[in-house]
């Protein structure tokens, strides 16, 4: 295994770790702004407010909102792309097996 340099070029001290000044070592710059965002959108939305969105929802999908389906369709069974990627690998696989045989 390669042992790091010493605080040299690449801007890693003996750990690997980053150095004072490698602007790398301080991260995503927006993560905590983001974080705080989340964080306060969830906590104004209610129990009551996600049961009304999802009604909402399924009255436009009722209603032939073709988006509105397909957004309720995939969060609630999911999306139907990968059921046919696993139904196509198994037919592959069924086949070269009958071919092996």
């Amino acid at each position: 295994m390669n042992e790091p340099s010493p605080s040299g070029s690449n801007g890693r001290n003996a750990r690997g770790q980053f150095t004072t000044g490698n602007h790398a070592s301080q991260g995503n710059p927006l993560a905590r702004r983001i974080g705080q965002l989340r964080s306060a959108l969830v906590g104004a939305v209610t129990v009551e407010d996600m049961v009304a969105i999802a009604r909402k929802l399924v009255e436009q999908a009722r209603g032939g909102d073709v988006l509105a389906m397909r957004l309720l369709l995939e969060r609630t069974i999911g999306r139907p792309v990968e059921l046919d990627v696993i139904e196509r690998i198994e037919s592959l696989e069924a086949q070269l097996s009958e071919v092996d045989s």
